[in-house]
Formats: structure tokens, sequence, C-alpha cells
């Protein structure tokens, strides 16, 4: 499996999932979103640095940005050797550690275990799956239904996040008619100079960028009825369409039902991430 270097993968997540308010000081990048969702709302280190004393520094610019905010001090930071300095600065500070998150990958050329794995995915389209390239109104009522937090305002801000970065939207329909499960194959346009390379699709042409899967959900009465796989086989064969190299997506580390799905469909976990939060006076959840 090709996967690109950790700082590669978190800047592709970045540019997934763009906060709208954001700035860089010192290599580390402040994103809000007005509380909407923890990713948008927090710090993410990108070069977190092994100086204690400039840490200690950078931690209370960034409390004083977000306190003009009016939101919590959040870091998203990866579980990785570049972190450590930087996590015992945190401990120190006091920061909690809140919803520890996998991040999965799988290339082009991954197999699925499933029964129809051999199949050529991107010349069988998956009945019933209807694709756009805007979020429609069904879809974001579902989606927002499934894991929003917040009204009308949280949800146009939530449509601001998505509107950043080009993506591909899937919903499948009950047999009533009603949808049942919605997904999300992030873009974006501006792919990191990885040194990993980049595998062959088929024909010889060189594949073109990763892809992200993000706003998998399903109605709650919907459930274990095979929806979720359907929209992910559908947007993979939309990656596959495009020639991506790869895909990664982000589940939480205690939902297993998911990890086992993603896992069916050749994902493997690359990395692992979880939120640093300095005196919690209201709890984001997500990943």
């Amino acid at each position: 499996m090709t996967v690109p270097a950790l700082p590669d993968v978190e800047a592709l997540m970045d540019a997934a999932w763009p906060a709208p308010d954001r700035t860089e000081s010192n290599g580390w990048v402040l994103r809000a979103a007005s509380g909407v969702t923890q990713r948008a709302n927090s710090v993410w280190p990108r070069e977190p640095g092994s100086d204690s004393h400039a840490q200690y520094a950078l931690v209370r610019e960034a409390r004083l940005w977000y306190r003009d905010r009016r939101l919590p001090l959040i870091f998203q930071v990866f579980d990785d050797p570049r972190s450590t300095g930087l996590n015992s600065v945190l401990d120190a500070e006091g920061f909690t550690r809140q919803s520890e998150t996998l991040v999965m990958w799988r290339d082009s050329g991954a197999k699925q275990a499933t029964a129809d794995s051999a199949v050529p995915q991107a010349l069988v389209p998956e009945p019933g799956v209807e694709i756009s390239t805007e979020p429609s109104p069904e879809w974001l009522e579902l989606w927002w239904q499934v894991d929003g937090r917040g009204g009308p305002a949280e949800l146009a801000t939530a449509r601001s996040i998505l509107a950043g970065c080009p993506s591909v939207y899937a919903l499948v329909r009950s047999d009533g008619g009603a949808p049942a499960a919605v997904g999300r194959l992030a873009l974006p346009p501006a792919q990191p100079a990885v040194d990993a390379p980049k595998p062959a699709v088929t024909g010889g042409a060189e594949a073109r960028g990763w892809g992200g899967l993000y706003c998998m959900a399903t109605r709650p009465d919907a459930r274990r009825r095979g929806y979720a796989r359907r929209i992910m086989q559908s947007l993979l064969r939309e990656g596959a369409a495009r020639e991506l190299a790869g895909y990664w997506l982000l589940v939480t580390a205690a939902n297993h039902g998911a990890q086992q799905l993603y896992a069916a469909a050749g994902f493997s976990e690359a990395g692992r991430y979880l939120y640093r939060q300095d005196r919690p006076k209201r709890h984001l959840t997500g990943c």
C-alpha cells in the first residue's frame, strides 16, 4: 500500500475540511468556524517544533486568538514522534485528551473482501445511488440530522466548509423513497508533493492525487441494510473514474462497526490523532 508521509496526509485533511477563519503563526495553523466541528475549530500544529519555550508562547498566543472568537482552545495532535514535545507542553498546561480518531487509508489497487472484488469497480455503476457535485437539500438534511450539532446558522457554516473543497456527493434512498444514507468524496485541488510514488492506473497512466471519504451518515432506522456500503462503493468508483491514487477516511477509535466496514473495503490504519482541549467549557463532538 502506498501511503503519503503523515505531514502530507495532514495537509490533505486540512484541504478537505477548510475552516473559513484561519491564520498561521510559526508553523501552527489556527482554524475557526463558529464552533462547527472540532477539526474546523482547532489548531493544526503543522510544524510542532521542539523548543518548549516557543511552544508555551504559541499556546498563549493561540489561547488569545480563540478567546477573541469565544471558542475553546483545542489542538488536533497526531500520534507520532514529531508531537512528543508538544504533548508534554499540553500535559503541563492541563489539556484534556478526547475523540481519538483513526486515519484509514487504501490505494486504488486495494482488494475488497466482497464476492465481486474482482469486478472492475469503476466500470460497474451502483444502482439507485444519486451522484452530484453539490450537496442537495436532502443530502444536507440527512447528514445534519445524523452528525450535525446546532440549527440553521450552524448548518450554513457547515455548508460553507463543504463548499471550500471540490467534492462528489452520494445519496441512496430506501425502498420508500426517503434518503437513507449519504457520503462525500473530497477532491482537494492542491495536492501536496509527496515522496511516495503514485501507483499506475489501468492503461499505464499515472494516478492523479488522493480523495477523502467524509460525511458517511445513515439514517438510524435504515442501518444494517447495506446502504453505507453502497455509498462507499459508489464514491470509490467515482474516484476510480478520476484515476485517484488512493483514499483516506477518518473514524473514531470507538466506532468499531464502521472500522470493520472500512477494513472490508480495503482500508487499513495509517495513523491516529486526538483532540486536546484547554479547560473545556463546552464540548465539540465528531472527528
